[in-house]
Formats: C-alpha cells, sequence, structure tokens
C-alpha cells in the first residue's frame, strides 16, 4: 500500500529562487528539485503566468534538516503566508538561537528566544520573505 505524506508547498510570489538561496544559507537547506516554467515538457496556458514569470521557478523540492518541504514562485507575485506558521525543531540552543537569528535577518522578531514551560528556548519570527517561524528547542514531555 502506497504511504501517505504531507508537505507544506510554499508560494513565493516571484521570490522563491532568492528563498532557496536564503534557507541554504541560514538554514542548510538542500534543494533536490528545481524546474522553471520555461523548462516544463508542457507549454503554460495562454495568459497564466505575469510577464517575466518565464524564468522564475514552477517546481522546487528542498529538504531543511531532514524535512522534506516544496515550492514555487506561483503563477503571481503576492505571497501571502498566513495562517500557519512553520515549526523548527532544533537539538540545542545554540542550533536555535543560529537559526533565530538568521531567519530573522531581513524579517522581524514577534517573540524573542526565551525559556518556556514546553521549551528551554523558544522563539518567533517571520523571514525576509513573510513566512513565519517557531524556532525551538524540544525540551522534556511535561
Amino acid at each position: 500500500m502506497p504511504t501517505t505524506t504531507i508537505a507544506p508547498y510554499l508560494m513565493f510570489g516571484g521570490r522563491c529562487e532568492e528563498a532557496l538561496d536564503f534557507y541554504r544559507t541560514a538554514l542548510g537547506a538542500e534543494v533536490e528539485i528545481l524546474m522553471r516554467f520555461d523548462e516544463s515538457p508542457e507549454p503554460m496556458p495562454a495568459g497564466m503566468l505575469p510577464a517575466g514569470f518565464e524564468k522564475k521557478v514552477m517546481h522546487a523540492s528542498f529538504r531543511v534538516r531532514g524535512v522534506p518541504l516544496m515550492a514555487s514562485d506561483g503563477c503571481n507575485d503576492q505571497p501571502k503566508f498566513d495562517g500557519f506558521r512553520l515549526a523548527l525543531s532544533v537539538p540545542t540552543e545554540a542550533d536555535a538561537r543560529r537559526a533565530f537569528d538568521a531567519l530573522a535577518d531581513g524579517g522581524s522578531v514577534q517573540m524573542p528566544m526565551a525559556k518556556t514551560f514546553w521549551s528551554p528556548c523558544y522563539g518567533m519570527v517571520t523571514d525576509r520573505f513573510g513566512l513565519g517561524w517557531m524556532v525551538m528547542v524540544t525540551g522534556p514531555t511535561p
């Protein structure tokens, strides 16, 4: 029987390649697949893409610390990451602070790194692409 999976598919509205480069540097992301709209084996329907999107990312598959994510520029230049955050759990406080600081570069901090009842080190940040993150060290189960 096939395995069921679920993975976030992030739409960066024209900034996908920039985001992938940023996540490579900030989080050690590994890009596995990158296909541009003009590389599609079938042409895009007329009027589907804004002018200049031909070289933009149609589909990318990448991993952050082994976790699969997918991304695209989408079919417009209006990214909108509302109603969710990506939760990044790392093994040490040093890892958490490094990731948090990297994601905060050009972004905004909603909750600085601090000890909570569920984690010895937790913070919330929105990166320069408008994507929200919760960065934490997994603490002992209460």
